[in-house]
């Protein structure tokens, strides 16, 4: 947990670092936003723009923390705390590279998002897959539905699908990469789908056990 920690803490220095670096020849003007087809559609104060993400890493990183200790199942979460930190820490590493990205397009350096979050994000669903499987019944970490919370079974079969659902969205991402143009719909659209049918069949699976 100790090495954990200090690889959290790392990268969100980095953030900041990264940010402080990048002050003094960043346009007053920030672009902070990219539509569905990677062209810049939104801006921010120089400021808000380098630094509001690394800010926003603190607030996560205390979230990420504090909910496993107040949650009344956390006995549960112990058990498959190596993959929660894992997760943890392969999350806010997406979060830094894409900051990175964002603080070079500001800087003249332009690399598409397009290009990049197929790949970033297929690898964090991939681990989201292995942590949905792992997880057991808890309050705050998986797919909490009212019908996986009133029941172990039904959470450990809904996990079980939601890992390979989750896993087979990691690689339908890398599909983005052929389609950049419209790389975007390659990870929204598979994630919204399987988190539907997971809600449904949690629902069904709650439903035969009654």
């Amino acid at each position: 947990m100790r090495t954990t920690y200090i690889i959290i803490l790392a990268l969100v220095l980095l953030a900041f670092a990264l940010s402080a670096a990048a002050y003094p020849y960043a346009p007053e003007q920030v672009a902070s936003h990219w539509n569905a087809q990677g062209q810049v559609d939104g801006y921010m104060s120089k400021f808000w723009g380098l630094f509001f993400l690394p800010l926003l890493l603190v607030g996560l990183v205390a979230l990420f923390w504090g909910l496993p200790k107040i949650d009344p199942l956390k006995a549960n979460i112990e058990q498959f705390r190596t993959q929660y930190e894992t997760f943890v820490i392969i999350f806010l590493a997406f979060m830094v590279v894409i900051h990175g990205q964002v603080l070079l397009w500001n800087m003249g350096i332009q690399i598409s998002l397009n290009l990049t979050l197929p790949i970033l994000f297929g690898g964090l669903m991939f681990y989201t897959g292995i942590l949905v499987e792992k997880a057991k019944r808890n309050w705050f970490i998986g797919i909490r539905t009212p019908w996986t919370l009133s029941s172990d079974a039904v959470w450990n079969k809904t996990h079980q699908a939601g890992g390979k659902l989750y896993k087979l969205t990691g690689i339908l991402c890398l599909v983005g990469l052929l389609f950049q143009e419209y790389a975007v719909f390659f990870f929204l659209a598979p994630v919204i789908l399987v988190s539907i049918y997971l809600v449904v069949y949690s629902y069904v699976e709650y439903r035969k056990e009654m």
